[in-house]
C-alpha cells in the first residue's frame, strides 16, 4: 500500500512539475531552437484517431503551423493568407501541419472559411508543450475572452487553460529543426511570402546549398 502511495504521488508530483514548467505569459515561452532534434509528439486527427509525429521516421521535410482555433480571428486570417503558399510547398516535397487547440470536432467547423489542409487538434498541448510555445491563459483573459464568445473549456474540451504562441517550425527529413518563428503578439504572423521563403531556404540547407 505504501508502495502505491509514494508511486502516485510521485505520479502527481511529475505532473506538477510539468505544469509548472509553462509559463503564465507568452513572452516567457522558450521554443525548441533551430538545428536541434525535433521532439516527438501525439495529436488527433478530425475522426479522433491519434496522429503520431515521430522526428526520427520522417520521409519528407515537415513544415508545422501552430495557431489558437477556428474562434481566433488572426488565425482565420493567417490560414487565408497561406491558402496560395501551402500547394508551392507541398509541391516541394514537404507535408504541412497545423496544429490547433480546437478538439476533433470542432477543427474545421469552427473556422469562417473552408480550407484544405492537414488541420490536427492539440487540446491535450502534447504538441505545444514539446515545441516550447505552450502558456497559462490568466483568470483575467479568460474571462475576457468569453465576453467575446470565446470559450476554451468548450472549444478544447478540457479545463486546460492553455493556448500556443502562434508559431512556424520546419523539421527536415532528419529529424532536425531547420526554421522556427514565434511572436509574443498573437495578433502578428509570419505571412505566406516569408513562409515560403523559409521552406525554401531550408530545403536548400538540407541539400547542402
Amino acid at each position: 500500500m505504501h508502495v502505491l502511495q509514494s508511486l502516485s504521488l510521485i505520479g502527481v508530483l511529475a505532473i506538477s512539475a510539468a505544469a509548472a514548467a509553462v509559463p503564465d505569459d507568452p513572452h516567457n515561452v522558450t521554443p525548441i531552437d533551430v538545428n536541434s532534434p525535433a521532439p516527438k509528439f501525439v495529436a488527433k486527427e478530425v475522426d479522433g484517431r491519434a496522429f503520431q509525429f515521430d522526428p526520427t521516421s520522417l520521409r519528407q521535410p515537415i513544415l508545422i503551423i501552430f495557431y489558437r482555433g477556428g474562434w481566433c480571428p488572426y488565425c482565420n486570417a493567417q490560414l487565408q493568407d497561406l491558402h496560395t503558399a501551402v500547394p508551392q510547398i507541398v509541391a516541394m516535397g514537404y507535408q504541412v501541419l497545423f496544429l490547433s487547440t480546437d478538439q476533433p470536432k470542432l477543427l474545421y467547423s469552427s473556422l469562417k472559411e473552408k480550407v484544405d489542409y492537414h488541420l490536427l487538434s492539440d487540446s491535450s498541448m502534447d504538441a505545444a508543450h514539446a515545441f516550447g510555445v505552450a502558456f497559462h491563459v490568466d483568470a483575467t483573459t479568460l474571462a475576457k475572452m468569453k465576453t467575446y464568445g470565446i470559450d476554451l473549456e468548450a472549444t478544447q474540451g478540457t479545463a486546460r487553460h492553455e493556448l500556443p504562441v502562434p508559431a512556424v517550425f520546419i523539421v527536415d527529413r532528419n529529424g532536425v529543426v531547420r526554421f522556427r518563428h514565434y511572436d509574443p503578439d498573437y495578433t502578428v504572423r509570419l505571412d505566406a511570402a516569408h513562409v515560403l521563403e523559409a521552406a525554401k531556404n531550408a530545403q536548400g540547407i538540407a541539400s547542402g546549398g
